[in-house]
């Protein structure tokens, strides 16, 4: 009613979800100054991408030092929860740089049925994050759980290594299997976003399962030897003692015959 405010309505020459459009947004709000508000289906999406973006990496903080501190207690370790942290995010990076091959570069597109290509929704890296984090550590803990009993039971490094891997290998290979089939019939479906998730997920499943915590992780336990169940003095009195292997209990168990012994003689 003042007359002093008015819309004007611009249509770009490209499609809104378009690197083009995004810079004519921009454009816009770097000349227009704050007399200008530019909204619109395009100008939503580039504030929505910024929030993400400025969250991922204290989510990204939170969730790998979290998992960093429960796993340094559970394997009385210092290098192993590391070696997890450091795999979770290569599988992450490398399901995410197959995203943006197939999906914004075209490559194998016609293959996965991508019709057309454009910039990965902003919210994918947090969700990818999310989702294979879990699987993630799961894998991990199947496998390298087995190998941490082995070697306070009293096998050597490497031995520990192929025992746990012996074990553990099968249970990782058939949950593996079983989340890359879930994900891979997603592909198939006609919308862009469900078939970008699906084949994020099916990528990142395949990639930390065969490559990183059935390849790498035992590879690198391996190298490190003893040196890969080392945990500071002063941090192991710290921490609590879950004692997952039930190392506890068996020394309990070999000292009593012991003290059933010197009653015998008091007696």
């Amino acid at each position: 009613k003042a007359g002093d405010t008015a819309i004007i309505t611009v249509v770009p020459k490209d499609r809104p979800s378009s690197t083009e459009t995004e810079e004519l947004v921009r454009s816009l709000r770097d000349t227009t100054g704050d007399d200008v508000l530019v909204t619109g289906a395009t100008a939503m999406n580039i504030d929505f991408s910024q929030k993400m973006n400025d969250a991922l990496l204290p989510y990204l903080a939170l969730v790998v030092g979290l998992a960093f501190l429960l796993l340094m207690v559970v394997f009385r370790s210092v290098l192993v929860p590391l070696k997890a942290a450091l795999g979770f995010l290569l599988s992450v990076v490398a399901a995410l740089g197959a995203v943006v091959a197939v999906f914004q570069w075209g490559w194998l597109g016609s293959l996965f049925g991508v019709e057309q290509t454009g910039p990965i929704m902003s919210m994918m890296p947090i969700f990818m994050v999310g989702v294979v984090f879990g699987l993630a550590m799961d894998y991990e803990v199947f496998l390298v759980t087995r190998m941490r009993e082995a070697y306070v039971h009293g096998e050597r490094p490497g031995q520990a290594v192929v025992t746990g891997f012996r074990h553990g290998a099968r249970v990782v290979t058939a949950a593996a299997v079983i989340m890359i089939a879930v994900f891979a019939g997603f592909i198939g479906s006609s919308e862009q976003m469900v078939k970008m998730i699906g084949f994020g997920l099916a990528v990142a499943v395949f990639f930390d399962a065969f490559i990183v915590r059935m390849a790498i992780v035992p590879a690198v336990l391996a190298l490190l030897g003893r040196a890969a169940w080392w945990l500071p003095r002063w941090l192991d009195r710290l921490l609590p003692n879950v004692d997952v292997e039930g190392e506890g209990l068996r020394k309990e168990l070999a000292a009593a015959p012991e003290e059933g012994e010197r009653e015998l003689v008091r007696a």
